[in-house]
């Protein structure tokens, strides 16, 4: 028990790790990101999730109701559904802005703008962080047809995508004039809500095992909506000079999201 609950722990900040790294880029590089480059990681960050979402999350989450026959979608759409709902009422309740923008999206707000874009990428992790919760508490549960090395390569496979999150954070500010350890502490920072978020995943469906279906679309409702509704749209903007670099980010990051999952899984 001690070693699983080692193991959950472990999972759960991995993640947060790769935005460490991420954001620990201010320190090697000198100027900002080139915009192919900053497609290209965007794009590869939201394959990963569209792929985590489907491999990870919602096809065990139909798996463990399968003795209800045709109607064993029903909670992985319910939890789907409500996931894409509960993301989209905080997308509107916070004031953020995000990277490459100008006009800042929720309600109207005095914040500065690197404020709001840490809120923006702590936005984007939230669901990464319950989605890892959920997947270690299955995991320790034995409920959900969840391997040790499936829910390690859903946690390696976020980590990766979260490393240009945290650049996206930690590399404005630094351009802004905020000193170097500075732009990392904030671009670090704006990955804490991914171990708050799993631990809290993890400690609901540990009480209440009837929902992990749920929760587990849930998470894969959250994330998709962040990958539709914001990634990939950021890094197709401006798309005329090398119109397939995003394309190809997405389909690198689904594969490998999806090599992860069935190599590990």
């Amino acid at each position: 028990m001690r070693e699983e609950l080692f193991h959950i722990i472990f999972g759960i900040l991995i993640p947060f790790l790769g935005t460490t790294v991420g954001a620990g880029s201010v320190f090697f590089v000198k100027n900002e990101i080139k915009p192919v480059i900053q497609k290209l990681l965007l794009g590869f960050a939201s394959g990963i999730m569209v792929a985590a979402s489907v491999w990870s999350l919602l096809i065990p989450a139909m798996e463990m109701c399968e003795p209800a026959g045709k109607l064993a979608f029903v909670p992985a759409a319910a939890g789907f559904s409500i996931g894409i709902v509960f993301l989209w009422v905080l997308d509107k309740l916070i004031p953020h802005l995000h990277m490459g923008s100008d006009t800042p999206e929720g309600p109207k707000s005095n914040l500065k703008k690197t404020t709001m874009l840490v809120f923006a990428v702590t936005l984007h992790n939230l669901p990464e962080g319950m989605a890892v919760g959920v997947v270690f508490a299955g995991l320790l549960t034995g409920s959900a047809p969840i391997t040790a090395a499936g829910a390690f390569a859903l946690t390696i496979g976020i980590a990766i995508q979260n490393f240009p999150e945290g650049a996206a954070v930690s590399m404005p500010l630094r351009r802004e004039g905020a000193g170097r350890l500075r732009s990392f502490l904030l671009g670090q920072a704006s990955g804490l809500v991914e171990p708050v978020a799993g631990v809290l995943g993890a400690l609901l469906v540990g009480s209440v095992e009837a929902i992990l279906p749920y929760a587990l679309a849930f998470a894969a409702g959250a994330m998709i909506l962040v990958a539709v509704h914001e990634l990939i749209p950021e890094c197709q903007r401006n798309r005329e000079a090398r119109p397939y670099t995003a394309t190809m980010g997405i389909v690198a990051g689904f594969a490998i999201m999806m090599l992860l999952d069935v190599a590990l899984g």
